[in-house]
């Protein structure tokens, strides 16, 4: 019979391999939570040089976001050619060395403009955001808001004070019925007053409903330097616009097909409703036979404003909308054309579609508290347009330096911001590309299980 005293001798090899098995899983626990900790970027090797660096870009971040500011408003000459990099920020420009700028274009308007229609890029201006009466330009706005909010086949009635508008008429009386659809070419090829009158009280109520409407359309279109009054253009307090404003209001207009139907018709004929009365309406607007691709828009005349005209040309790589205002007075009537020709030939002459997207490879960046160490990110784009030779391209890339778990695939994260001659022209998105969830009790819990079944 064993004893109770070999018995406990007898298992003592038991114990001490007990301890030896402990003691190999502490020692591989310890070693794979490590592992597991460093895979996750809350620890790495660098750490304390990572601390020391961040601490020092911190410190400098003010006076290198200051750098960035001088280095966009710097003259193009003046920058060099060589990319400049920023702890938050890094700013690129394309090389246009040897470009030389072209001779800006002779007017005779005391304000001009040339307005890239593709996406109301300023290509040239000249007074361009000065407020400055329009005349019958004003008229663009009144068709384009006739055609957004009526039928053409419904019947205006012509009220007595729309009859009473002074000269260029129509000669409409009070109490005669027209076809919406007849009055907006008698108002765009011929410029009648008293037809537009007749279309603003039909559409709007009266004429002060639909100078609201006007207004309303003139905001939408981000046109805070233009305020109508009446409907026709004739000279009135408060009544004004810019040069810019109104090729942004133009630009909208032609890409209504109904629209650009009235503005290039040669000739319209219709008749009075009621009587039968017949009218004839030829287009006023010389232009259109002046220059391949023209397709409108209007002409204009008042004491205040002198000769205006907003033209347009749309050709197979572009499309330019061109803006004079106080171009003369009686009896220079044909400046308008001459300076709008000279708008529109250096538009056509010197600038040239051009891609400036520019496909980068963008650094990951460190994920606090993430189950992976880094996001990747990914910016995709196609920016297109009609540019100078001389003309500079700087792209500010703003990514942060780090992001914090959890973080979802596809979320905005930065930007790059492309500047045209020191302007902001547009900002494209940088997104994330995949999930990264927040390290938890039950990820290192499931690690530790994973590193015991791969131990035993």
């Amino acid at each position: 019979m064993i004893s109770l005293k070999q018995k406990y001798i007898s298992i003592i090899p038991c114990i001490i391999l007990l301890f030896i098995v402990m003691a190999i899983g502490v020692i591989n626990l310890k070693s794979y939570y490590e592992e597991v900790l460093n895979s996750t970027g809350l620890v790495h090797k660098d750490f304390f040089e990572k601390l020391k660096e961040e601490n020092e870009r911190a410190i400098e971040s003010e006076v290198a976001y200051q750098r960035m500011i001088d280095y966009l408003l710097q003259d193009p000459e003046e920058a060099g050619g060589e990319d400049m990099a920023y702890p938050l920020e890094k700013a690129q420009k394309q090389d246009t060395a040897g470009a030389v700028q072209p001779e800006s274009p002779k007017l005779r308007a005391n304000a001009a403009l040339l307005l890239d229609a593709e996406n109301n890029r300023v290509l040239y201006e000249k007074n361009g955001y000065k407020r400055l009466a329009m005349a019958s330009t004003t008229k663009i706005m009144t068709c384009i808001v006739a055609l957004e909010n009526a039928d053409l086949t419904g019947v205006v009635t012509v009220s007595s004070y729309a009859a009473s508008m002074p000269d260029v008429q129509l000669n409409v009386r009070m109490g005669e019925q027209f076809y919406l659809g007849d009055l907006l070419y008698s108002l765009m090829l011929e410029s009648h007053n008293d037809v537009a009158v007749a279309i603003a009280e039909y559409v709007g109520g009266s004429v002060e409903g639909f100078a609201a409407m006007m207004n309303q359309k003139a905001k939408e279109l981000g046109c805070e330097d233009t305020n109508f009054v009446t409907p026709n253009g004739l000279d009135a307090k408060e009544h004004y616009t810019t040069a810019r404003d109104l090729a942004v209001i133009a630009s909208y207009a032609i890409k209504n097909q109904k629209f650009i139907e009235i503005t290039n018709a040669s000739t319209h004929s219709f008749k009075e409703i009621k009587n039968g009365r017949s009218f004839h309406v030829s287009n006023k607007n010389r232009f259109l036979y002046m220059m391949e691709g023209a397709i409108g828009v209007k002409t204009g005349f008042t004491g205040d404003a002198g000769y205006c005209f907003v033209g347009a040309i749309k050709r197979t790589d572009r499309t330019l909308v061109s803006v004079v205002l106080g171009c003369g007075w009686p009896p220079n009537k044909s400046l308008k054309w001459s300076d709008t020709k000279e708008l529109m030939t250096y538009g056509v002459e010197n600038y040239e579609e051009r891609q400036i997207f520019k496909d980068v490879d963008l650094e990951p960046v460190f994920v606090e508290d993430g189950q992976q160490k880094y996001e990747y990110l990914d910016m995709k784009g196609s920016l297109s347009l009609l540019m100078r030779e001389d003309e500079q391209v700087k792209i500010v890339y703003q990514v942060p330096r780090s992001l914090k778990a959890p973080v979802k695939a596809g979320t905005a994260v930065g930007s790059a911001k492309y500047y045209i001659g020191g302007s902001l022209y547009t900002e494209i998105p940088i997104y994330t590309t995949k999930d990264i969830s927040k390290i938890d009790y039950p990820y290192c819990l499931k690690e530790i299980l994973k590193m015991w079944g791969a131990g035993y």
